[in-house]
């Protein structure tokens, strides 16, 4: 009987020894990664309309972070601290820098927090997570080819740059968040991007420079997102695909209006016939 309570005993400690963390992550990126790899809903924090780095927290979040073992972050979160000393506990922060906007990219992050949930007792599925990045990156490098991505002339803000360079896209210029563009910067933007078919702005960036940047250089703006809204990564960066797509052929529809409808072309037109009239009017 005594021998059997010890079995158990050791049982149920080797079990405890191994049992999954709770784990809330920063932001959609991160959480879409950890359910992918996991297959279970994962907690997260900030909003996936708004930068990150400018999220305000809530008292909910606060009660998220309190029930929570492990928190997965960027690095770039400002407020990440903050709610582990509110919660009171001593929560693991664990850090997973870098980009994610391109395939090569999203693999590192998840091979990087595969290795921190096996850490912390998950049994992962990576490779099948990897396979279908591969299968975005294959579908995204045709569909860019299709639609005419490569060689053509855009700027963009800097965050996007990664992925609209992959895509096969000409970056004339980028531009920072718009709060640090100096007078003398934005005319070096305007300058070095003219000939832009597009002005790819970041979603959770705003887009009110974009679109006055897009205007003065006679190019389409569109505005892609950095962070899930719905599903994950890869389904995020098809979905930023269609819609570069979709602007570009606008822009291309719009553009023999734009010429057509041009007040300069008009004139000039005006004062061909004008002349030619006069000219006929004297040989009479």
């Amino acid at each position: 009987m005594i021998r059997r309570l010890l079995i158990l005993i050791l049982v149920l400690a080797a079990l405890s020894g191994v049992a999954e963390a709770k784990i809330v992550c920063s932001t959609t990126v991160l959480a879409s990664i950890v359910e992918d790899l996991t297959g279970e809903k994962c907690e997260v924090v900030a909003s996936p309309s708004v930068c990150p780095a400018h999220y305000d927290i809530k008292p909910s979040d606060v009660e998220k972070v309190s029930e929570a073992d492990v928190i997965v972050c960027h690095g770039f979160e400002p407020w990440v601290d903050e709610l582990v000393n509110a919660s009171g506990k001593d929560i693991k922060v664990v850090k997973v820098s870098g980009p994610w906007n391109t395939p090569q990219a999203l693999r590192d992050k998840y091979v990087k927090i595969a290795e921190v949930l096996e850490e912390e007792g998950y049994k992962v599925n990576l490779k099948k997570c990897l396979d279908s990045i591969n299968e975005t990156e294959a579908y995204l490098k045709k569909f860019a080819e299709e639609n005419e991505f490569v060689g053509t002339p855009v700027v963009c803000m800097q965050w996007q740059k990664g992925f609209v360079e992959f895509l096969g896209f000409n970056v004339l210029a980028t531009y920072p968040p718009p709060e640090m563009v100096s007078a003398k910067k934005y005319e070096e933007i305007v300058e070095k991007g003219k000939g832009a078919k597009l002005v790819i702005d970041n979603l959770q960036s705003g887009t009110e420079f974009g679109e006055k940047l897009a205007e003065e250089i006679g190019a389409k703006e569109v505005a892609i997102s950095n962070f899930p809204l719905e599903g994950n990564v890869t389904t995020m960066m098809i979905e930023n695909a269609e819609k570069l797509a979709e602007a570009l052929k606008s822009e291309a529809e719009e553009t023999p209006s734009k010429t057509k409808s041009s007040p300069g072309f008009e004139v000039a037109m005006t004062i061909c016939i004008i002349v030619i009239a006069v000219a006929l009017k004297r040989r009479t």
